[in-house]
């Protein structure tokens, strides 16, 4: 059964524009370990949502899971995981946390609730009424 996901990047620090051009990249330097269980839970072709956090603050493309969770090489400690991602197509239009915020569909999604988890679940429901809001 495929899963939703969405992960938060700033675009300042790795874009989306960023991931395109590398044609994917390992979700690495992931410090939490809600969001690290969240990294273990994902699965070969799961669905993902890119979202540009902190000053765009909007979905802006789609992704899914290449390679399942492996030990993030970044981290000094093998507890800490990384998958790999590789990027889908860019929304026509972004959708803005205000958009997500404003959407009762979305009320309860993680990114409202918890807005510092940067590796979030969504249910089918909520991927779809993001990609609605799109």
């Amino acid at each position: 059964m495929k899963r939703y996901w969405m992960v938060k990047q700033e675009p300042e620090a790795y874009s989306w524009a960023d991931f395109v051009r590398d044609g994917g990249t390992d979700w690495t330097g992931v410090r939490n370990f809600q969001a690290r269980n969240n990294l273990r839970d994902m699965r070969q072709g799961d669905r993902v949502l890119f979202y540009h956090s902190v000053s765009e603050k909007a979905v802006v493309g789609t992704a899914s899971v290449e390679k399942t969770a492996f030990p993030d090489p970044t981290a000094d400690d093998e507890k800490w995981l990384s998958v790999r991602l590789v990027p889908g197509k860019p929304l026509k239009n972004p959708v803005s946390l205000a958009a997500i915020k404003a959407d009762p569909r979305l009320a309860e999604i993680a990114l409202v609730r918890q807005s510092r988890l940067s590796v979030i679940p969504l249910s089918a429901e909520e991927y779809r009424a993001i990609l609605a809001l799109a």
